[in-house]
């Protein structure tokens, strides 16, 4: 056990997908040493059991750049690092149920595209020849966003294990942080307190997924971020879903989502009437609920048993967006050198660009990515409720948070 103080040019802390990856990118950047401070180990929160979906096809123009950025580093990594997440380019469908969903998708549609992203609208004919396996007819076509698809969360997990490492980011695995250090005016930091002794540093990223909240309370900082549970499902395998017969599709007014695992089908879904909380057993009846849905648009899978099922606790944000910015005092001003990041939920989906941008204002004050002027804490009011409106493509979590 370290006792003694030591220095750093960068402390993040928590060791999930944001804070893996934005320790690779400060270390990338040219700081000499960078420390990622875990209270378990690497990954083994949210980060290693997510389902994976990776999705360009955001609600806002901020959710559709951060999901741009993170696909293409997906894809990118094996020529970067000699090591990828295991992306997969399935192509996504977002089906419409009404005449009011199939206007505001293609007015989604018109936005992203604007945006640069490949996305086209298909009619209920042209999205049954692609997805034989989805019930005829059942909707009124859809989005459909062909570079979309997912990753596999325990290898993202080795990747930027892997990538770590290699480069000399230093792990303090089973280290506990106990807080900021600042100045005696508040108003910078100095360093960090662990379980295993103090780090001098001028620079501090928090991140912590579902845990962020209670992070934030030992740092002195109110962060309006929660955790809820989620739970995923794989059924047993059938020709009837292979990947060429069942693609991904998000039923976004229903928060259900599947797409090829094992040659069955993952599916995952949150109930947005259940409180906030840890995940603690799977909701079985929820299970059987969702379970009917999910037959009435893929009808095979009525008739097939489950391989493997989970509940995980997912953090999540009020306005479904994520949190990129500088920790705040009590008075709202701004604490020098600290900088919060959570991807509110989307911890797969936009991970590697939260990420790079939590790295970028750590070191420049902003990022070329992406404008983060409306995205910190400053825009939740004291009772955890958001200026902004939120992002409506995201699973139903939860209005509200812990925290207030």
């Amino acid at each position: 056990m370290r006792t003694s103080s030591e220095t750093a040019d960068a402390v993040v802390v928590g060791g999930g997908t944001i804070g893996g990856w934005c320790a690779w990118f400060l270390r990338r950047a040219g700081l000499e040493r960078v420390v990622v401070v875990e209270r378990a180990t690497l990954g083994r929160g949210a980060s290693s059991r997510a389902a994976g979906m990776v999705r360009s096809q955001g609600g806002t123009q901020w959710a559709v750049k951060l999901g741009m950025w993170s696909r293409d580093f997906y894809e990118s990594q094996s020529y970067e690092l000699g090591l990828d997440s295991g992306f997969v380019a399935q192509g996504y469908l977002m089906p419409a149920f009404s005449e009011a969903q199939v206007a505001t998708g293609r007015a989604r549609v018109a936005m992203q595209q604007e945006l640069g992203l490949e996305v086209s609208w298909l009619s209920c004919a042209e999205a049954d020849s692609l997805y034989p396996a989805m019930a005829p007819g059942s909707h009124l076509g859809g989005s459909y966003a062909p570079g979309d698809g997912w990753i596999d969360p325990a290898r993202n997990v080795l990747a930027y294990a892997t990538a770590l490492v290699s480069d000399g980011v230093e792990l303090r695995e089973r280290t506990e942080f106990l807080g900021l250090r600042l100045a005696p005016d508040g108003a910078s930091v100095l360093g960090v307190d662990t379980s295993s002794g103090p780090i001098s540093s001028d620079r501090v990223v928090l991140t912590g997924g579902p845990e962020l909240a209670a992070v934030g309370e030992r740092a002195g900082v109110r962060i309006t971020a929660g955790g809820t549970r989620h739970q995923v499902a794989v059924t047993e395998p059938h020709p009837a879903v292979a990947p060429d017969r069942l693609g991904m599709v998000f039923d976004i007014a229903e928060g259900l989502y599947w797409r090829p695992e094992e040659g069955g089908v993952l599916f995952g879904m949150s109930n947005p009437d259940e409180p906030p909380g840890p995940a603690r057993e799977v909701d079985w009846p929820y299970m059987k609920q969702i379970r009917g849905r999910l037959a009435e648009l893929l009808p095979i899978t009525g008739d097939l048993g489950l391989r493997r099922v989970w509940a995980a606790t997912i953090d999540y944000t009020p306005d479904h967006l994520p949190i990129l910015g500088p920790a705040l005092r009590p008075d709202g001003t701004a604490i020098g050198g600290v900088t919060v990041a959570s991807a509110g939920g989307h911890g797969m989906m936009w991970g590697p660009a939260v990420a790079r941008v939590a790295a970028d204002l750590a070191l420049e004050g902003s990022s070329g990515v992406l404008d983060v002027s409306e995205l910190g804490l400053g825009r939740f009011d004291s009772e955890g409720r958001s200026r902004l409106d939120p992002d409506p493509i995201a699973l139903p979590f939860p209005e509200r948070t812990s925290v207030q």
